[in-house]
């Protein structure tokens, strides 16, 4: 008989699992954590190179203003072209922000690690944006050898006065990659205000507790904790950073040779390491994206607004231009003493007025588009224009039966008729080229509707007339006939 043993027995799923060896661990983790920079790395990349697609093809855009335009947006253009150097050389800017006295100025003195900028002990000396270069900071963005980091200082943001100052902070904000934002005690209405319309604008802040050297150990910690609760949702806990930009002097003992001893006042050096390991921090993490990031959002800004300004001046051309031909077609209507020779004329200040409208939204057309425009327009109109017609046919009526003596008369009825008649015409024109030389969905009858109900005929009729006053004084040269 075979003897079996009496020891347990363990099944495949009794042992217990294999693990990998810490090398094995070490390895997968390492290769892990190349992919994932690797990704990274590659996504910035695309990031970069939108970016910079994106800031140039706005700059196409500046270029193919008028030249009106472009003397109007003559600072953006200038402030685009900065921004695409920017991007191209890798500069990386840190814009301080701050009261008067917080110690502005002395961040940035220990920050480079020399007297680049003035101190004054009454504060408020900074006048206007100025830049430094950090060299010191060691940090420079992968693939742009020629990168730099630029410390950029601004006037505080409590100077009388600084209305225009705090349009020019938020600009340079908006250019700038990173947000120091420098205090020396708890935050103030002011301070509350300007951090939180500075993080509207979507960039990396870190807020800087500077002067920590004049509080204690336990007012350090109360205000670290007020701190943390008043930015709770707007700065990140460890984007609050304490500094001691120019501590305080300090009297030291000296033992002489003797065994005598002497007292002398000096200043420590500045407290600025975790302030500086929190912007190394940032920068390694998030450097080519942050650069990326901030010039697409630029570019956008700026393109919008070189679209808004082409709007607007074009809107404001448009009704000038409108105006003009109606005056000019109810002058050379009502003045005209030939009877039905003024319609022609009128007609013919109509196609002109729609050419010039053309021309003011870059769009090319044949006089036979601009007459059938002005038939679409007129046939939309529908009772203006038979009104118009009618007042025409009147007055030409007179004028033929007085043998022209008739103009006198109906030089302010027939030329303010004729002008208004234009006027529509004009501004449902207008809107036909803003669409894009379309009237979209609504057809000219619905937007002739909406352009008669929003005209007051009565108004623009006495304007007409006014006009037709002005530059006829009564036609005084029909009494010589």
């Amino acid at each position: 008989m075979q003897n079996e043993s009496n020891a347990p027995k363990e099944s495949d799923s009794d042992l217990p699992p294999t693990n990998p060896t810490p090398e094995n661990t070490s390895e997968e983790a390492a290769l892990a954590k190349a992919e994932s920079s690797t990704a990274s790395n590659l996504s910035d990349d695309r990031r970069y190179l939108d970016a910079l697609q994106s800031v140039r093809h706005t700059l196409d855009r500046f270029r193919g203003c008028s030249e009106q335009e472009k003397e109007l947006l003559r600072q953006d253009l200038s402030q685009l072209q900065t921004m695409e150097t920017k991007l191209t050389s890798g500069r990386v800017e840190i814009v301080v922000f701050g009261e008067i006295s917080t110690g502005k100025s002395a961040l940035i003195n220990a920050l480079v690690g020399e007297a680049v900028t003035e101190v004054d002990i009454q504060g408020g000396w900074t006048k206007e944006i100025w830049h430094v270069a950090w060299n010191g900071a060691g940090y420079r963005i992968p693939g742009l050898a020629n990168s730099e980091v630029v410390l950029i200082d601004t006037p505080g943001i409590n100077e009388v006065g600084g209305a225009d100052r705090g349009e020019m902070a938020q600009d340079t904000a908006r250019q700038a990659d990173v947000i120091l934002f420098v205090i020396d005690s708890d935050l103030n209405e002011t301070e509350y205000s300007a951090l939180v319309a500075l993080a509207s604008v979507n960039k990396p802040i870190i807020v800087v507790l500077n002067k920590v050297d004049l509080y204690s150990k336990k007012e350090r910690e109360r205000l670290d904790e007020i701190l943390a609760q008043r930015l709770e949702g707007i700065v990140p806990l460890e984007s609050i950073v304490e500094t001691a930009a120019q501590p305080k002097e300090v009297e030291y003992i000296i033992q002489q040779a003797d065994g005598t001893e002497r007292s002398e006042w000096r200043n420590p050096p500045p407290k600025i390491e975790d302030l500086k390991l929190r912007l190394l921090e940032v920068l390694e993490e998030d450097g080519l994206g942050l650069l990326a990031l901030n010039a697409a959002m630029y570019a956008a800004d700026k393109s919008d607004r070189v679209a808004a300004l082409k709007v607007k001046i074009r809107d404001r051309r448009a009704n000038q231009t409108v105006w003009s031909f109606a005056v000019a077609k109810a002058v050379a209507v009502g003045a005209n003493p030939a009877a039905f020779f003024d319609v022609l004329g009128g007609s013919a200040v109509d196609l002109a007025m729609l050419r010039a409208l053309a021309h003011i939204y870059g769009i090319d057309m044949t006089w036979s588009n601009v007459e059938k425009l002005a038939t679409s327009i007129l046939q939309a109109a529908g009772w203006t224009i038979t009104a118009e017609l009618g007042t025409h046919a009147l007055s030409s009526f007179v004028k033929a039966a007085t043998l022209g003596w008739g103009t006198v008369l109906t030089a302010l009825p027939q030329g303010a008729a004729a002008g208004y008649g234009s006027y529509i015409v004009g501004k449902a024109a207008k809107y036909y080229f803003e669409h894009g030389a379309s009237w979209g969905d609504e057809g000219p009858k619905t937007v002739v509707k909406r352009i008669l109900a929003e005209t007051d005929k009565k108004s623009v009729l006495q304007d007409l007339k006014q006009e037709i006053q002005k530059k006829l004084h009564l036609n005084r040269h029909s009494d010589d006939k």
